[in-house]
């Protein structure tokens, strides 16, 4: 940042051209004081001077000056009289020279919250040399810049879900390095086969030197809290009483295996958190293990997420994940995956098959809509939630088979796990008869309603939409998006003695 302004600086570049663009002039109370101090020295007279050409006190004139009071509309006509001016000079509020501009950039900047929040001194900028002032604007310009980009716009969001998607595309979603940690770190506790035990996890614990306190107090905003000082890693009682408490035990423990520092942005931030849940699930499902069940699986022809699930006791999710991690490298099976709300929408997404996702103009999937025909949507229909359901689909880029499940706690979440139709075969439900066709994109196959009922309807309904608050918000600010810091303070203070 200091090398690019320092280069057009020096290459004789302006610094409006080195910067981002300074905002428009406006009129406040700053730049009304800033055009009565001008004129007052451009006319040789004193704040007591002035002060007494309109019956005010010189420290009053003084805070009209520094921008602290905002002149009534007889007091800026007395201003003006006495200055030999007008009333519509003061409110005009165009800088009357380059140097003032900066200055009430510079002061602005130092009233505003973010400066607030640096803890940081307040500068005379009126004192300071013309470079010296440059500098600070041209800093205070790219600092804003960066907080707002660091505050991640949803239009931000959908591009680092769109690069960390493409990555994981490219590498098949499999990750060596992370493997080879996980077996590591397996071998240290003497794992040797099937489902990663309770007791087990808690030795990864103690051998990153950690203790684990389950509380009832635990921040609603996260999932575990770590006390890096005291080596305590904070859960909550609601995981150990539910049927997998390992999972936000290793995921905690993951960042701690990884080396992670705070991210430094939200695309830092997603990647962490990807790199988090495969390590925690490359221990669940150990690579040697699931890879040893699925080999055999598929020479039997029976290839099952939900027998996946049930030999190392994890969620479906977890499972049809760890699945797609495996499944290209190991067997050369190009797969999908994905996470579909109860209304349709995309939550997550993989594949490296060519299944036609819905995508927004900027190539992201997330928050789309889901063709109604897919099987991640169909199984919202199906009445039997105990049975796995299986569908073939034909699309625009041929035909694919898929199983899915409805996941517990609500119901509100799908997921689904597919193959191309020349490899069902390796796959158990294969034989099922349920059979859709999608022609999405086409907004004709189930976006836009049949002709008939279009006419009769559209200009006689005005639906209330059920917006949620998500899709107007930003993604939350803060190094970690979304968790209150000071409740996360607060309870390791509660909980440091």
């Amino acid at each position: 940042m200091i090398e690019t302004m320092s280069h057009a600086i020096a290459g004789g570049g302006t610094l409006a051209a080195a910067r981002t663009k300074a905002e428009p002039p406006v009129t406040d109370a700053l730049s009304i004081g800033r055009k009565v101090r001008h004129y007052r020295t451009s006319a040789g007279l004193t704040l007591e001077q002035l002060g007494h050409a309109v019956g005010r006190a010189a420290s009053q004139i003084s805070a009209i000056e520094n921008g602290k009071r905002e002149p009534s509309l007889s007091m800026l006509s007395a201003l003006a009289t006495a200055l030999n001016t007008s009333a519509e000079s003061l409110l005009d509020p165009a800088p009357l020279d380059a140097r003032q501009a900066l200055e009430l950039e510079a002061e602005r900047a130092q009233s505003s919250a973010l400066y607030s929040s640096l803890d940081l001194p307040q500068v005379r900028v009126k004192s300071l040399p013309q470079d010296a002032l440059e500098a600070i604007v041209g800093l205070q310009r790219q600092l804003k810049s960066m907080v707002e980009r660091r505050a991640a716009t949803p239009e931000e969001a959908r591009r680092a879900n769109k690069r960390l998607r493409e990555e994981m595309r490219a590498r098949n979603n499999y990750f060596a390095e992370l493997e080879a940690q996980a077996g590591e770190v397996l071998d240290v506790i003497g794992y040797e086969d099937g489902p990663l035990s309770q007791r087990q996890a808690a030795r990864i614990a103690a051998h990153l030197g950690f203790s684990l306190h389950y509380v009832s107090d635990l921040p609603k905003s996260t999932r575990s809290v770590t006390d890096t000082r005291n080596r305590r890693l904070y859960l909550s009682n609601e995981d150990a009483a539910g049927h997998d408490p390992r999972s936000h035990l290793l995921t905690a423990l993951a960042s701690h295996l990884l080396g992670h520092a705070p991210p430094a942005d939200y695309g830092d931030f997603l990647a962490q958190r990807v790199e988090a849940n495969y390590l925690a699930a490359a221990l669940l499902l150990p690579e040697r293990a699931a890879v040893s069940f699925l080999a055999e699986a598929k020479k039997n022809r029976r290839i099952s997420i939900e027998e996946l699930r049930d030999l190392f006791g994890v969620s479906y999710e977890t499972a049809a994940h760890r699945f797609t991690n495996l499944a290209t490298e190991h067997f050369d099976l190009p797969v999908h995956f994905m996470k579909v709300h109860v209304s349709g929408t995309v939550h997550k997404a993989y594949s490296n098959d060519g299944l036609p996702f819905p995508t927004d103009p900027l190539g992201a999937i997330e928050g789309q809509y889901a063709c109604k025909r897919f099987t991640s949507r169909a199984v919202y229909q199906v009445s039997d939630r105990f049975s796995p359901y299986f569908q073939y689909t034909d699309t625009p880029a041929g035909t694919y088979w898929c199983t899915a499940r409805v996941l517990p706690g609500g119901g509100d979440f799908s997921v689904s796990v597919g193959v191309p139709f020349a490899h069902v075969k390796w796959f158990e439900g294969r034989e099922t008869m349920k059979r859709s066709e999608s022609r999405c994109p086409d907004p004709t196959c189930c976006r836009r309603a049949p002709g008939e009922l279009e006419d009769k309807w559209a200009e006689a309904s005005w639906p209330a939409a059920r917006t949620h608050a998500s899709l107007l918000a930003a993604v939350p600010p803060g190094v970690f998006p979304g968790v209150d810091t000071t409740e996360v303070y607060q309870f390791l203070e509660r909980h440091s003695g």
